[in-house]
């Protein structure tokens, strides 16, 4: 037990899953005052929509969240973010499809909503830090906060946190990055917690069921019908909005003697623009505007300098170099090609092992 951390309290975001269980586990273990707290986030509320609750914060969730807290003997608060939640990542979300784009709403909920409302709850509770569950390092050097991969790269999450603050990240705990996923499993089988052992079915969105999600964008976007074209502008079928395809796509086109890749739109006209060659969907060269810089103070420093890039989750990261335009908007140059990068979605930036920030790809 850490002396230093007796009596400095640390509120702890509780999912009901493993990885915020264990976070508060090794948190009270190193000698914090502990409390958990989980967030009730909003759900699209409609008949068509298969799942009732948000599956980030179930009452199934919740009550896991409890008993992990009684077991360690924790203060346990749940906390209505709902009007929040919709306001800064469901309306955004539906602007950015509105714009013919692919948002990320994980990132974007990650600084508005979900850590940023625990930093804020930090004076009711008296609390000095929060924590939560994210395979993710934040280390001190010479009094600036740098965000740094796991020790887990398979399970890193450093890109869901490329657009937090360095007002926030100070505030921030992430005792998992030093752990190996399969490590967190056998510490809690140890401690007798069997729970997690059950695999939740993938959903994309916390918000709306996968099978509800061409509903949900039916009656909450401005779209019509138009003309799918090939890269000669020949007619060959018909879209049913633009924003129920993004680029790269493949399937649901409809179209035959395919495949098709779905290779840009163009919004004036209402086309959807597709092609056969898939090396047409690749690109070495874009720009990322609504920089958010975690570590460094001017994007000046950044000017010319060869980095890695990753442009969605899980994807590879790719050696590029960068052309600081101004402080929100960067041309970033591969040095080879990726294949559909996709407006909407944010470009992480690294430099070794360090997530320097991040923007959104135009």
């Amino acid at each position: 037990m850490k002396q230093e951390n007796i009596k400095k309290r640390i509120i702890v975001g509780m999912s009901g899953g493993i990885d915020s269980a264990m976070t508060l586990y090794l948190l009270q273990k190193q000698g914090y005052d502990v409390m958990g707290i989980s967030l009730r986030f909003g759900v699209w509320e409609s008949d068509k929509n298969l799942i009732k609750e948000n599956v980030c914060c179930s009452s199934g969730a919740f009550l896991i969240a409890k008993n992990i807290c009684n077991m360690f003997g924790v203060p346990y608060k749940i906390v209505d973010v709902k009007i929040n939640f919709n306001d800064k990542v469901v309306k955004y979300f539906i602007s950015e499809l509105n714009k013919n784009r692919t948002p990320n709403p994980c990132v974007v909920c990650n600084r508005l909503v979900k850590i940023q409302s625990l930093i804020d709850l930090r004076k009711k509770y008296k609390a000095d830090f929060v924590a939560t569950g994210h395979y993710a390092k934040i280390i001190l050097n010479k009094n600036i906060f740098e965000l740094k991969q796991s020790k887990d790269k398979n399970k890193d999450q450093t890109y869901f946190l490329s657009y937090l603050k360095q007002n926030q990240i100070k505030y921030l705990k992430l005792p998992l990055g030093d752990y190996l996923k399969e490590d967190i499993y056998k510490m809690a089988n140890k401690l007798g917690i069997k729970v997690f052992n059950k695999t939740k079915e993938s959903q994309d969105f916390c918000f709306v069921a996968n099978k509800s999600y061409n509903d949900f964008l039916r009656e909450n976007l401005k779209y019509q019908e138009g003309l799918i074209v090939d890269e000669k502008n020949i007619v060959i079928g018909k879209h049913q909005g633009l924003c129920f395809y993004t680029i790269g796509q493949r399937k649901g086109i409809n179209l035959s003697n395919g495949p098709f890749y779905v290779l840009g739109k163009n919004e004036k006209c209402n086309k959807l623009i597709v092609t056969k060659n898939k090396d047409k969907i690749f690109k070495k060269e874009f720009l990322i505007s609504n920089v958010n810089l975690i570590s460094i103070n001017k994007g000046d420093k950044l000017n010319n300098k060869e980095i890695l890039v990753q442009i969605r989750y899980q994807d590879k990261k790719a050696k590029a170099k960068i052309k600081v335009l101004n402080s929100k908007l960067f041309k970033i140059i591969l040095i080879k090609p990726k294949m559909a990068i996709t407006p909407g979605q944010f470009a992480v930036m690294y430099e070794g092992n360090t997530c320097l920030g991040s923007g959104i790809i135009k």
